[in-house]
């Protein structure tokens, strides 16, 4: 392990039966709390963005935003939200998926996206990958590409990497921590 992966896992804080009994919630607060941890988080993230040759960042709410913001002013890109439907203003494109029980909606300002930009997708967390395989799904059907998707952690245990290699065409899923 290396010292930022040392650094960014010790800042995160196990919350037992969070939100409901049985599931250990991983929160990140503690680490947002710490310059250091979060401009070390901020730094890794950028040079993802930039060995994959990023024009653009996407950050998936919410914490998505929260880390992806910071991640496209150092690497001097732009910084795209994508939201839960209904949030955005003025023409959206938006992508339907489904959840363990139900279906969720994202979407995206149709204008801010265009054939020639390569987008890096961060967000806090792989867990199936539901909601990173739907903004691929997005990303793809705005006529951009998608350079890769950047993880602060991935729950290996949940299996959603095989579900995003597929719809990645080759572009990378880069995991800061695996737990």
């Amino acid at each position: 392990m290396t010292g930022v992966e040392e650094l960014l896992l010790s800042r995160i804080r196990d919350v037992a039966d969070y939100p409901e009994p049985g599931v250990m919630f991983k929160d990140i607060t503690p680490l947002l709390a710490d310059p250091a941890a979060f401009t070390a988080l901020t730094d890794a993230f950028a040079q993802i963005a930039a060995s994959t040759g990023a024009t653009k960042i996407v950050g998936l709410e919410a914490r998505g935003f929260i880390l992806g913001a910071p991640v496209a002013v150092r690497a001097g890109l732009g910084f795209i939200p994508v939201r839960k439907a209904g949030k955005l203003p003025g023409a959206t494109l938006s992508q339907a998926y489904d959840l363990e029980y139900g279906s969720a909606e994202i979407e995206v300002h149709a204008e801010d996206l265009t054939a020639g930009d390569r987008v890096l997708i961060v967000d806090d967390v792989l867990a199936t990958g539901g909601t990173a395989e739907a903004s691929i799904q997005l990303i793809h059907r705005a006529g951009a590409e998608v350079a890769g998707v950047a993880v602060l952690m991935e729950l290996g245990f949940l299996d959603g990497r095989p579900r995003l290699e597929a719809a990645l065409r080759g572009a990378p899923v880069e995991a800061l921590l695996t737990i």
